[in-house]
């Protein structure tokens, strides 16, 4: 801790002057270099070096359908201790949920008289608990300072020689001043081809290209005048084929940086080629912890899937090894959203702020045709495109970039361009392709306050087929007192101390039977217990798998927290929830299951509570097989899930009772008694609260109220989509390539293949869909959107066996969307 700097007399602990790194600069006509400045970055990033006075402006609203948080303004003044940006929650992990199991049972020690204690465990369980108080009071050791951070990023489409960068690095600092930091993310630095792929014999020379001109341009003799404390000092640079990220900070602030890593996540080419994936640079900034992620997602149009897929591979990998010590550090003092120790590596959503950016590839909706993308393009009307945004869709359906923030999009598409032009792309002897907001920039913070978007626009120059975009960002940064922060570390261990002994630690529940009630399909029910600790001393808790198991509970049930730890007389609330998902239902209604679990809590160095839970299953269609539902002309809610009961009711020996399963035919009749004509049938999403009716009425054979199409679309394509067992298996695919001189062979012998059952279904639903595109000229639908839909609901997601199998599969489903299609416009079936 820099001790000068917080006492220094434009210090944040002197209540005489209200200073920020952010601060309105001053008049650089009088400035003087001192010698004695620079030891002080507080009073260097007062200056601001002739930018113009401007308070920064509160960013602007973002537009529908992004998640409704809204981005918090930061003040320009500094915050001591005493007065402290309130604390919020902060985000949740986004890293994939695992077991919450912090100690293996081959740790359990039992003592003579019966008592189980894990050493690991409590170890872990007691650091969690101190970090939770230290979080809790970071206020009273930690002074808070504003600083601004640079993000550009820029598919150069291996392009770029000794163009003026000035216009996009540096194209705000007479509004803002100079940021701080200073972050650069590239795409397609060189030619993505196989070999640049496999070698990356170019990335090397073109990476260092780049970040000389970087460095050049934020090092001009205009803007350092000839000060080398103005000038910006590379931090750190990692590539991956074609792309690239640096991080530069001013030259005031490098004494204060530290823990820096690297990390690159290849998620191209067989999964793993580095012609699509991520590079990352994460650092410690004063206190503050800072991540930095360059990506270049899955390209093409259609390809909405791949993209998420994408991320979520590039969140997951990117994996940080600064050490057991760094992460310690960062632990005492509050800052790391992680709540036990012994780790040495952090992921992306472990800092306190973060930043994704890069070509994402996220493209306008198909619904919109690409002529039509072009026109209100360049007509720069783009709040119809705004709303079909892929990443804006994908975003507020929560499948992407869950809990990031975005700033609205203000600038036009910024792929995709003719090179050396300000023009779309629209020559005859090149493919149209729909303009798109390829390029992005987002942000993910703990506290959400601490982060406020100054500009969010795109850069003009013309020599990639993509225009560079930047943002400046007002950030607040965490400087630690460290005298302090040892007082209430001293504090919060002395008040643990005083509980701390060696006797029996006692615990009572308010109930130890969960009775859950009837339970519908895909629904959560939550039930809470009260545990209160009522001996004298602490009593660390959690809950443990049952012997010769490995998870603590079934798949259907999860607990809230599943370990902590209580001091005498504390109380803390555990929920148990069960959860009807898709395979639940499936093990249920062919009597795998039951919803019956008991649950193990271990209190250390003492007992263990048996906790019972129990519910019902209210049966439904959903989950189950189209042979099954077949059997049954009852409503499926009335036939017993007990294989013998059920044997008494039903003749299952007797052939199958219809051609197709009743809840198909009443859903398909539903939406021809409500009109086939309805606008954008089949892609306006249903009323949640409908769809969940209308699957009532399904399984109770209770009839339909006035329910919307869409609702009814909706609840076909869930319904089909979540069958046991598809209606079209992987292994009727196409191995060969489809074209128009063997497609009707191959739509032959598909049908033959296919058992009598689901040959019913598949012609009943494709007879119903070649009977929805008679009106397209109403529903707006196309032969190839159906045919997409048709693949989503009746074609096996199953990924092949092996690599090969793996490989492969996408070109078979492309196969398979052929012959839907093929099926659509056909004359005959």
């Amino acid at each position: 801790m820099d001790n000068n700097w917080m006492n220094a007399p434009g210090g944040s602990n002197n209540p005489a002057n209200n200073n920020s790194w952010a601060a309105p600069p001053g008049n650089d006509q009088n400035y003087v270099p001192n010698p004695n400045q620079y030891g002080n970055p507080s009073q260097m990033m007062n200056q601001n070096y002739g930018a113009q006075q401007q308070q920064p402006q509160p960013p602007p609203q973002r537009q529908q359908p992004p998640p409704p948080r809204a981005v918090s303004n930061i003040s320009s003044t500094s915050h001591s201790s005493a007065a402290a940006p309130p604390a919020t929650t902060p985000t949740t992990s986004h890293k994939a949920p695992t077991d919450p199991i912090i100690a293996d049972r081959a740790g359990d020690e039992e003592t003579e008289d019966g008592r189980i204690r894990n050493k690991e465990a409590a170890s872990k369980i007691r650091d969690a608990w101190i970090y939770k108080q230290i979080r809790a009071r970071q206020d009273e050791f930690t002074t808070y300072q504003q600083g601004r951070i640079f993000v550009g990023t820029w598919n150069v489409n291996a392009k770029g020689k000794d163009e003026n960068l000035s216009s996009w690095l540096c194209a705000d600092w007479h509004q803002y001043g100079p940021p701080d930091i200073v972050v650069v993310g590239f795409q397609e630095m060189v030619d993505l081809n196989a070999v640049n792929v496999a070698v990356e014999n170019k990335s090397q020379q073109r990476s260092q290209f780049w970040v000389d001109r970087i460095r050049s341009t934020l090092n001009s003799r205009e803007n350092t005048m000839g000060d080398p404390m103005r000038a910006y000092t590379q931090i750190a640079v990692k590539y991956l084929v074609g792309l690239l990220v640096c991080v530069f900070v001013k030259a005031p602030h490098k004494p204060r940086l530290k823990y820096v890593g690297t990390d690159s996540v290849g998620v191209g080419v067989m999964g793993v080629m580095g012609n699509k994936g991520g590079v990352s640079i994460r650092l410690q900034f004063y206190d503050t912890t800072l991540c930095f992620v360059c990506t270049h997602l899955a390209a093409h149009r259609e390809n909405v899937a791949g993209r998420n897929a994408d991320f979520a591979n590039v969140f997951s990998k990117t994996s940080f090894e600064i050490g057991e010590e760094a992460v310690s550090e960062v632990i005492r003092s509050g800052s790391l959203n992680k709540l036990s120790a012994g780790t040495s590596s952090v992921g992306i959503s472990e800092h306190d702020i973060s930043f994704w950016f890069g070509d994402l590839n996220y493209r306008v909706d198909e619904s919109i045709p690409t002529e039509r993308v072009l026109e209100l393009s360049k007509m720069n009307q783009l709040s119809e495109l705004i709303e079909q945004d892929q990443l804006n869709v994908e975003r507020a359906q929560g499948r992407v970039f869950q809990d990031w923030e975005e700033g609205q999009l203000a600038f036009k598409p910024t792929y995709k361009y003719q090179p050396g032009t300000d023009l779309y792309e629209e020559r005859p002897d090149k493919k149209l392709r729909a303009p798109a907001w390829c390029d992005r920039i987002l942000w993910l913070a703990q506290e959400p306050g601490h982060v406020s978007q100054l500009n969010y626009v795109r850069s003009e120059i013309n020599i990639s087929d993509h225009k560079p975009v930047m943002s400046t960002f007002l950030v607040t940064i965490k400087d630690v007192v460290l005298s302090k922060r040892m007082q209430v570390h001293k504090e919060v261990i002395r008040l643990l101390d005083t509980f701390e002994n060696n006797s029996l630690p006692m615990v009572s529940l308010d109930r130890i039977k969960l009775d859950v009630g009837e339970v519908r399909y895909d629904q959560r029910v939550t039930q809470q217990i009260i545990i209160t600790n009522t001996g004298k001393v602490v009593a660390p808790f959690r809950f443990v798998p049952k012997l010769e198991e490995e998870a603590l509970c079934k798949p259907w049930v999860t607990v809230s927290p599943a370990y902590g730890m209580l001091i005498p007389g504390e109380q803390t609330q555990i929920e148990v929830t069960v959860t009807i998902s898709n395979a639940t239902a499936h093990a249920l209604n062919t009597s795998r299951e039951v919803l019956e679990d008991s649950l193990i809590l271990r209190l250390e160095n003492g007992r263990d509570y048996y906790i019972s839970v129990s519910g019902k299953y209210a049966r439904s269609c959903f989950g189950m097989s189209v042979d099954d539902l077949v059997l049954y002309t009852d409503p499926i809610r009335d036939v017993p899930l007990d294989p013998i009961l059920r044997a008494e009711k039903y003749d299952l020996n007797t052939k199958a009772a219809m051609c197709v399963p009743k809840e198909l035919w009443r859903i398909i009749d539903a939406i021809y008694e409500r009109g086939l004509d309805e606008r954008d049938l089949f892609s306006t999403p249903g009323n949640p609260d409908e769809v969940y009716q209308i699957r009532e009425c399904l399984d109770t054979g209770a009839p339909f109220e006035n329910f919307s199409v869409h609702s009814m679309t909706e609840a076909l394509q869930s319904f089909l989509s979540n069958l046991s067992s598809p209606v079209v298996p992987s292994s009727l695919f196409p191995t060969l390539d489809i074209d128009a001189q063997n497609i009707q062979s191959f739509a032959r012998k598909f049908l033959e293949d296919m058992p009598p059952i689901q040959y019913n279904v598949f012609i009943y639903t494709i007879s119903f869909f070649r009977e929805v595109l008679l009106h397209r000229q109403g529903n707006r639908l196309s032969p190839a959107k159906i045919a997409r839909i048709c693949c989503t609901c009746l074609v096996s997601s199953a990924q092949g066996n092996g690599e090969e199998g793996a490989e492969s599969l996408p070109k078979r489903r492309g196969n398979m969307q052929q012959i839907m299609l093929h099926f659509l416009e056909t004359n005959s079936i």
